[in-house]
């Protein structure tokens, strides 16, 4: 059984195939364009995926898609009605739009496959509830033979919130919390009154918030919010816009926090830091009330969560620490590109018909490696066409010179293997960095990334180690779970850094690793597994031999604003475009003083801002 999962025409479009219930493929199709959350149609994703399997699309046997658009075109137009005839600008923009193609998307879809395969059988197309699909992709893959399943997100076609329960093959849900109640709604609204951008800059604010204090939760609660003992919720709709509006909070949310939206790139002050901390705050209340809710009332000793508020790892590490569930895993890919998986997942247990076997170590998503990957003839190949100089090492030489990069300070470019499905890098198109560093932090923010300098990095350790460095001693393989640094391994503040407030914290070294411990000695940690990963296993290694360090600094390989680097010519033009001293793809090895200066690019203004 052949299924081609995609998702496509809201943000982060995407492609996943699974063959008899494994899978073989995944990727987002901004990854090939290079437009940030490529909203299109994943012409490059899907061809990809079936390159990977040896497919055409004819030998699929349904392509799903992962959500259902009529149910989506019913949820405006009730909406509308139900706040009529406030809203008619927002009405009257939405609806050429919606009429003139997304209300079509049956036919459109059918279109584009044919595009792709003139044979291809429309009746082949398939659609998958949104929530449905994410539910799917976080339980299917997971480790569990019987799982609760909780996904939380903006909003689907009505859910915003929804409890399934998996067991072995069969996958169903039993209970929704509908538009516009929506915590991912909540969470967007403070992400665009404190100035950042909506379905990108959400995790900002969860970086932000340890340098404020959540002075506005009880206004949160007293006003916006009406949480019950289990979890469920509403929201007061007075004092947000997005039903029928432009923006997504309005001028009654203005009054209840003193004074209008932050714009976009104003300097930050206090009162955007502990706004952020209350909201962040509130919904990590809401979600602990609900996983506690979920076990008490099912019995469920497993937890698994999807959705875009799934990739907020601060709560998902309070969930885990709160011990209502015995285990809990995570969708890497949680947001809309893990819809085209799930999508995928569902047809595939339900009308294929395919039986679910649970891995016998680890998971479903092979570490969610699940992108392309490059032989090395044809890695030496680019870089040669791009201009690149480098010098081809074996892979013993490869691991040490890294390894030796790192331990000198340098900042490393480290392209490996498959390319990671989802939001995170994790170990194969990374920028690495020696957490031991206090300047690694800001070097890495302000001269790789181009980014706000109070943005967290994250430590890769070796899962054998982890326990000796943070708080945990659980896989989190995903960086999807946050845990505090070992008090053995923090620095004693002085009376005069703890009195410190706000941005102001973020020079005071914390540890011993001070480069990937955020202002309140938290860390998103990414375990690293030698049977997932070897060749990083084998790098953290030698860096450990080296330093007595089992962690290295873990951030994305990109710049502020572009999508993770894909292939080796988007590697090095990063490599070229800011300062990254040492570029590893494959078992090549470039330095930077070696490069020809005129292919020297200015990255810091490439991309449009996220």
């Amino acid at each position: 059984m052949r299924v081609l999962g995609v998702s496509a025409f809201y943000h982060d479009s995407a492609a996943a195939l699974v063959v008899d219930g494994r899978i073989v493929a995944a990727a987002q199709e901004e990854r090939f364009t290079r437009k940030k959350h490529d909203a299109g149609f994943p012409n490059h994703a899907i061809a990809y995926c079936l390159e990977a399997a040896g497919l055409t699309l004819e030998q699929v046997d349904f392509v799903a898609f992962y959500d259902k658009p009529f149910l989506k075109f019913e949820r405006l137009l009730e909406t509308y009605l139900a706040f009529a005839p406030k809203g008619f600008t927002s009405f009257r923009m939405a609806m050429p739009v919606w009429l003139r193609e997304k209300l079509f998307q049956k036919d459109l879809l059918r279109k584009e496959l044919k595009k792709i395969a003139p044979a291809f059988d429309g009746e082949k197309l398939v659609f998958t509830e949104h929530h449905l699909s994410h539910a799917a992709s976080a339980f299917f893959p997971s480790p569990f033979e019987n799982a609760a399943v909780l996904t939380m997100d903006g909003v689907g076609e009505w859910a915003t919130t929804s409890l399934a329960m998996g067991q072995g093959s069969k996958l169903d849900i039993h209970k929704e919390i509908h538009f516009p109640h929506s915590l991912g709604l909540l969470y967007s609204a403070f992400t665009y009154y404190t100035g950042f951008k909506v379905n990108s800059g959400e995790y900002k604010i969860m970086g932000l918030a340890p340098y404020g204090t959540p002075k506005y939760a009880q206004t949160i609660r007293d006003n916006l919010i009406d949480v019950k003992d289990d979890g469920s919720y509403r929201l007061n709709m007075d004092y947000f816009d997005y039903c029928t509006g432009l923006t997504m909070t309005n001028a009654k949310f203005d009054a209840l926090f003193g004074g209008p939206p932050r714009k976009a790139e104003q300097l930050l002050t206090q009162r955007e830091m502990d706004l952020t901390a209350s909201v962040q705050h509130v919904l990590e209340e809401v979600v602990i009330k609900m996983a506690r809710a979920i076990a008490k009332e099912t019995g469920a000793r497993n937890l698994c969560l999807a959705g875009g508020v799934a990739l907020n790892c601060v709560a998902n590490g309070k969930v885990l620490r709160d011990g209502a569930f015995d285990n809990i895993w995570i969708q890497p890919a949680s947001g809309d590109a893990g819809g085209a998986l799930g999508a995928a997942l569902s047809v595939s247990h339900g009308i294929g018909g395919v039986t679910r076997s649970v891995a016998a170590s680890g998971d479903g998503m092979a570490g969610a490696y699940l992108g392309p990957s490059y032989e090395q003839a044809d890695i030496e190949a680019r870089l040669k066409a791009a201009g690149a100089v480098f010098e081809v090492l074996d892979d013993k030489a490869v691991i040490a010179d890294t390894a030796q990069a790192l331990a000198d300070g340098k900042a490393v470019g480290w392209f490996q293997g498959r390319m990671e499905f989802g939001p995170r890098a994790l170990g194969n198109r990374s920028i690495l960095g020696d957490p031991r560093s206090p300047k690694m932090q800001s070097v890495l923010n302000l001269k790789v990334k181009y980014r706000e300098s109070f943005r967290p990095f994250a430590p890769s350790v070796l899962r054998e180690h982890v326990s000796e460095w943070f708080e945990i001693d659980s896989d989190s393989p995903y960086m999807l779970l946050v845990a505090d640094v070992v008090k053995g391994k923090r620095r004693v503040m002085t009376a005069a850094e703890e009195a410190l407030f706000g941005i102001d914290k973020l020079n005071v070294p914390r540890s011993e690793i001070p480069a990937v411990t955020h202002v309140d000695y938290s860390a998103r940690v990414q375990t690293v597994h030698k049977e997932t990963n070897p060749q990083y296993h084998a790098l953290i290694s030698a860096f450990a031999k080296k330093t007595k360090c089992p962690v290295v600094v873990n951030t994305s390989f990109n710049v502020r604003g572009e999508p993770l680097v894909c292939s080796p010519e988007d590697a090095f033009r990063c490599f070229m475009g800011t300062e990254i001293e040492v570029l590893v793809v494959g078992n090549c090895l470039l330095r930077k003083e070696k490069q020809d200066p005129a292919l020297k690019l200015n990255y810091e203004t490439a991309f449009e801002l996220d």
